[in-house]
């Protein structure tokens, strides 16, 4: 083949010609950038998950004020639910205004000082206080009492409990038991 011809052939085929210059060129291309595709994917990977977390986040983001909102006032209804360690006076009227509201009688009240000052370098926010309980009543006001503990204005836990006869000989008395508590109340320090 000569120049001619070759110059001939182009003229008679450009289209023909254009197309397989261009599908070579292509071919070319793809080849020398065949190593990029693992790359793309990947890339195209982490941008869809962006999208799908970025998505999910302007729908979740849509009531984040009224569930912001939710949580403060049931952080501020616990936090006022709680005692404080070192009011101690304050902290043994719960117990009092329990053995007037049940008609029992507390025997002993102490509040566990150093429970209290361990649980401080808990890991929590909160601390549990101690308190040793006894309490002579009747049964249904026994039962009275450990209701109200535990469904009352403070947290309460309930770690021992021990229940006794009293040893008194009066007929009057003879249906009255004795119980000894070791409980924490959950308290901020």
């Amino acid at each position: 083949m000569t120049g001619e011809d070759i110059t001939s052939f182009l003229k008679a085929n450009p289209i023909s010609v254009a197309c397989g210059a261009l599908a070579l060129t292509l071919a070319v291309g793809i080849y020398f950038r065949s190593d990029r595709v693992p790359e793309g994917e990947t890339l195209l990977d982490q941008k869809a998950t962006l999208g799908e977390r970025i998505d999910a986040n302007l729908k979740n983001g849509v009531q984040l004020a009224d569930q912001f909102a939710a949580i403060n006032t049931a952080r501020q209804q616990i936090e006022s639910r709680l005692i404080h360690p070192d009011e101690i006076a304050k902290n043994l009227q719960f117990f009092y205004k329990l053995e007037e509201d049940t008609g029992t009688k507390l025997i002993d009240l102490r509040q566990n000082v150093m429970n209290g000052k361990a649980g401080a370098k808990g890991k929590g926010y909160y601390i549990p206080v101690g308190y040793s309980v006894t309490v002579r009543g009747d049964y249904i006001h026994l039962l009275d009492f450990l209701r109200r503990l535990e469904s009352g204005q403070r947290f309460c836990r309930v770690q021992s409990a021990t229940v006794g006869l009293t040893g008194s000989t009066d007929r009057d008395r003879g249906n009255d038991l004795t119980i000894t508590l070791g409980l924490d109340l959950l308290g901020q320090p």
